[in-house]
Parts: C-alpha cells; structure tokens; sequence
C-alpha cells in the first residue's frame, strides 16, 4: 500500500501545485524561485522551514514596536501568503505588547540578530529616521527584502547605497508611500492617466496642523535622529503623492524655508510615538514651505506643519490644476467647464476601476516578492522624493534655489 499511496500523494501535489511535484521528485525547494507574472527575473525567495515552505509563506520581522508598528503587522498579516513572526525592539514592554498580539513566535532586543536570523525572509522597519538606511542595507545585505517606513533616509547619499545593496542583493525594497494606495487617491490617479485633467500644469499639496507635533523629548524632535520636523515627517507624504498623481518624477528645481516656532517653547504638542519621553530637545522644523519646479515647465507648492495658527485643526490634500480640469483627493472631486458657456463643473466621480482594491501598500510589498504584481512606489521615484527634501532643507539654509541633477 506504500507505493499506492506515495503515488496518490504525488498525483494531489500535481493537481494543485506541479512545481510541487518536481521538488518532490528532485528533492529541492519548490519556492526558492518564482517566476515573475509580468516577464521580469526570478527572484530567489530563500529556504524555508518545511511548514512554511508547504504554504508558500514569506515570514516577516518586524523591526520597530512604536505607535506604526501595529498597522505594519496588521496589514503584513492580511496577505494570505505571509506572517509576522519576529519583532525587535529596544523596550521590552513594546516588545512584548506586539508579540502578544500578534501571537509571535520570536522577539529580539537588538534588530541585528533579527536580521541574522536565517529563518525571516523579509523585514519591516519602523525605526527613528537615522537607522531607516543603516538599518534597510544590513538587511538586504543578510538576504532579506524590505519594506521602509518614510523618509527613506536622513539625505540622498543614505539612500542610494540602500537602493545599490537591494540591487546587489537582487532583493526587493519599497518604501512604505500608503497614502497612494488610499481609495481617494486611487481615483484622481486614474482620471489623470484617462486625461481627465488634460495638461497638469500645476498642484498644491499640503498637511498643515495646527497642533501636532510629535511627543515633545522623543526622536522626531530631535535633528540628529529624525533629520528634520514636519517636512520629514508628514510634508513627505503629500509630495511623494501629488508627484505620483501627475506622474511627474522630474524636478529641476526647489526654492524652500523651514521655521521653528512652536515646539522649542514647547507649544503644539499633539502626543503621537511611544518612545520615551527624554530631555526636551526641539531643533527641527515644525513649519516647512517649498516651490518645486519640474522639467516641463510644471510647478508644486507644498507646505507642512506640525504647529500652525489656522482655522481647523488639521488640513491635508493634494490639488491639482490642469488644461481640461482641476481636481482635489480629499474629498474625490473634479473641476471643470461645462458644455454651455458660463457652465461649470464640479464633479463626484463614480464607478472608477481601482488597481489596488486592497487598498494596502504591504500586500503588494508581498506580491512584488511573489513577482505577482509591480511595485506602486518604485526605487526610483523613493530617490527622487529624498531629492527633493534635501532640496528643501538646502535651500532654507542658503537662501538660493537649489538646482538638482540626476
């Protein structure tokens, strides 16, 4: 009956999985390469453990227990094909308060031995923005793909030798751009790829609080840790999201000037981090404005604030103007002329097709690595955004506009 029954198994691995089968009948891993959906290279996943090699598994470490963390592990957990199984963390009570909850079956002090730890084949970093970059190319370099937590990095050298280890390493990095995967967002996207909007010739992004600063005596207040305030922090998200709205990756140029008002008296604390509260230490920006110029003639105004004397408590949107019509993420609505004169527009799209229903920047960090599907936020565009925060922070201290090349 053995053989009858080796037979029978190895007949139910070929229905559902034949690369299945060839690793049973050539004794290899059957996912250590998968091919790519969409023509590219095979990318090499790593051994598993047998149990999660069965399932097909990525099994992630999480590096970071802060506020970010829990929607890091939440959203990691929803793809049907990978599990958070590690955290790292400095605080044992963070530490363990993640563990705990996401039922973990690893917890290190030091994010080092996660990444040695042969047995984790991705990780997550949510760290202070002085360790995204040391942190992201140790990891690469030990195997691991990787997905970042904004900024990328504290400048655009930090950041190109992450993107040359993950290229080295032949690894998959993203970072974590998630307000591009919001549905709103989604939407505009879509309209400006139809040509809704005609020539986009012009945008204003912004998220301007009028009290928000992180945790006064944490990280982000600090430049040697967060290398900047609120344009680090909350200024990146807004940017990185109208560039991609346009589809316009190409600046040229960027006139900026950040402020510290607020936060060095202490004033416009609004509680976000974990961290541990330390010496009050306020050195970074929590006011930051900037003129971006594109190569076709294009312009951005962005402007971000943790701390800002204004109506509402906490305003955030991408506008863009273009030749056809106007549009605004937050609410979804499109401006234009109608078909009498003196007619005009202003439109709630319906029914608009979005390319990532899941709306969750982690499943398609897995699917990239299952070569299932491209990345929403590429190395690329990630370097560009770094850019132009350099830009910014540059042209406040000098005075001048700074040019970018390359």
């Amino acid at each position: 009956m053995a053989p009858v029954y080796s037979l029978f198994l190895m007949f139910l691995i070929s229905l559902f999985n034949p690369i299945g089968l060839l690793s049973c009948l050539t004794s290899r891993p059957f996912f250590s390469t998968i091919p790519a959906s969409n023509g590219d290279e095979n990318v090499n996943i790593g051994a598993r453990h047998q149990k999660e090699l069965f399932m097909n598994r990525i099994r992630v470490g999480m590096i970071g227990a802060g506020m970010i963390a829990d929607s890091h592990c939440a959203g990691i957990n929803q793809h049907p094909h990978a599990k958070v199984v590690a955290i790292a963390d400095l605080s044992a009570e963070r530490r363990k308060a993640v563990k705990d909850k996401y039922a973990l079956e690893k917890d290190f002090e030091k994010w080092s031995d996660l990444v040695a730890d042969p047995d984790i084949d991705a990780v997550s970093i949510a760290l202070p923005n002085a360790l995204h970059a040391p942190v992201a190319e140790a990891a690469l370099k030990s195997g691991k793909h990787v997905m970042l937590d904004k900024p990328f990095a504290l400048n655009r050298a930090e950041a190109a030798r992450v993107l040359k280890a993950a290229e080295k390493a032949g690894k998959v990095f993203m970072l974590g751009m998630n307000q591009r995967f919001e549905r709103e967002s989604q939407t505009i996207r879509a309209l400006v790829k139809r040509g809704d909007l005609g020539e986009i010739y012009h945008a204003k992004a912004y998220w301007v609080r009028r009290s928000g600063s992180p945790k006064f005596g944490t990280w982000f207040c600090r430049k040697d840790l967060a290398g900047g305030g609120c344009m680090m922090d909350i200024g990146v998200h807004v940017l990185d999201l109208c560039l991609h709205l346009m589809g316009n990756f190409k600046p040229v140029a960027v006139s900026g000037a950040t402020y510290t008002k607020f936060g060095n008296r202490g004033i416009g604390e609004g509680g976000w981090g974990l961290s541990d509260r330390g010496k009050h230490v306020f050195d970074v920006d929590d006011f930051a404005t900037a003129l971006i110029k594109l190569e076709n003639g294009a312009t951005v105004q962005l402007d971000a604030s943790w701390a800002l004397h204004q109506n509402d408590g906490d305003q955030h949107n991408v506008k863009l103007f273009g030749t056809a019509g106007g549009a605004s993420v937050w609410p979804v609505r499109l401006f234009r002329f109608g078909k009498k004169p003196g007619e005009y527009e202003i439109v709630e799209p319906q029914g608009v097709a979005m390319q990532y229903p899941h709306g969750n920047r982690f499943m398609n960090w897995i699917d990239v690595i299952l070569r299932k599907d491209k990345p929403m936020c590429t190395p690329d565009e990630a370097l560009t955004v770094q850019k132009i925060l350099d830009a910014v922070y540059e042209s406040s201290t000098s005075g001048k506009e700074v040019r970018i090349k390359g």
